[in-house]
């Protein structure tokens, strides 16, 4: 009984401490690779820095043009290589978008705002291929016959694109064709052949940063809606660093009090606890990293307060476990029956909060969503450690038989 006990319980530890270690430092086996958890975390524009622009809509908006439209500007941005962008839609008819890294808010407002309604039309006015007819778009330089290079955006037309282009080249040969974003004239470019093949070049471009923005919009798509931006800033660097240190000591210092007041008050049963809080707080950020969850200062607000929570739920437990121990019971009985007694009033407390958690994540927007998220994942996750962790290891350190004096047990 007694080794059934010591395996049980120290396999818990090794178990942990190898997860904790594989989490937090990575291991490499040969081809095989895990990387650590803090380089898959999400860091929000407060503690990144970036730009914030929040577009509205304008006109009658159905749901549908709003999804669209989060989904064309998601194509456009992740296309310029901006890492972890934040898209999401606020209200009815907004949509706030979250760059981090970025520092320059107007180029991004261009970016996202931008209907990008191409247009290929005749000198007759009329309108040979929209943007739905084009299958790719890329920047690339040319040769001039001078051998300066010259950026332009090459297209790939579809099927449509390729017979309908092949008509007007021959319709309208020596004569010009103009491309139109937006209404505006980009290039004109005069037909000199008859072009089947389906390929057709924008040229006249300032540099090959405007080629490569131009092909991404054309590449991404138009949008359903005219968008206007209402509010944007650009937030510093260096409020990351310093935000994200205060908190990360913050989060430290308060755990460790919190651990030292458990054992002191707790005994046995507070050690116990602790191991579970390190676990509930393994599994909180293994959960972040996994699935790609933004960490902002309301996150991180909701992450430290469910700590509490989990160590709250330990107290109702214990508490109960003495009131047992004070009646009479020896110690397995008062255990059992203390965990039986709690469960009801921990089950309610921390269902009551994860329902109001949800209702804020779906009736909120920003930072209000990401301190809601993180604080119904870490509510969750205590629950289980609470629950399950902590009543294993206790159970094994009775099978273990080390000792039977109540007062281990804070009583």
């Amino acid at each position: 009984m007694r080794s059934r006990g010591f395996i049980k319980f120290f396999s818990v530890i090794i178990v942990t401490a190898i997860v904790a270690y594989i989490a937090f430092f990575g291991i490499k086996a040969g081809n095989y690779s895990i990387s650590p958890v803090q380089d898959h975390m999400r860091l929000g524009l407060d503690l990144r820095g970036g730009v914030y622009v929040l577009e509205e809509a304008q006109g009658n908006v159905t749901q549908d043009a709003i999804n669209k439209a989060i989904a064309v500007i998601r194509n456009r941005i992740d296309a310029l290589g901006v890492t972890q962008p934040v898209i999401t839609q606020q209200g009815s008819n907004r949509i706030r978008v979250e760059l981090p890294g970025m520092n320059d808010p107007d180029r991004a407002i261009e970016i996202i705002g931008k209907t990008a309604q191409l247009k290929f039309v005749g000198p007759d006015g009329q309108v040979i291929l929209t943007g739905a007819n084009v299958k790719d778009s890329k920047a690339v330089y040319a040769q001039t016959q001078t051998g300066i290079q010259q950026p332009e955006v090459t297209l790939v037309l579809d099927a449509e694109g390729t017979k309908k282009f092949a008509e007007a080249t021959q319709k309208f040969l020596g004569q010009p064709i103009a491309i139109l974003l937006d209404d505006k004239v980009i290039s004109a470019p005069k037909v000199n052949d008859v072009i089947t093949t389906g390929n057709a070049v924008i040229t006249g471009l300032k540099d090959f940063q405007e080629a490569s923005e131009l092909a991404t919009l054309i590449r991404a798509g138009s949008l359903p809606v005219t968008l206007k931006p209402i509010a944007y800033s650009s937030v510093g660097a260096t409020l990351g660093p310093s935000a994200l240190n205060a908190s990360l000591k913050a989060g430290i210092y308060g755990t460790l009090l919190v651990m030292l007041f458990m054992i002191a008050f707790y005994r046995l049963p507070g050690f116990v606890a602790d191991i579970a809080l390190l676990i509930y707080i393994l599994i909180n950020f293994i959960v972040y990293a996994l699935f790609n969850i933004t960490l902002d200062l309301p996150g991180i607000a909701g992450f430290l307060l469910s700590i509490g929570m989990a160590v709250d739920t330990n107290i109702l437990i214990f508490e109960r476990f003495k009131e047992e121990l004070w009646a009479g019971k020896s110690i397995r009985p008062a255990l059992d029956a203390g965990f039986a007694k709690a469960f009801r009033a921990v089950f309610d407390a921390n269902i009551t909060t994860i329902i109001g958690a949800i209702i804020l994540f779906y009736l909120g927007s920003g930072n209000i969503k990401g301190f809601a998220l993180t604080l119904i994942i870490g509510v969750t996750s205590s629950l289980f450690t609470a629950i399950t962790v902590t009543r294993f290891l206790l159970h094994a350190l009775l099978d273990m038989d080390l000792t039977k004096n109540i007062k281990l047990y804070g009583a």
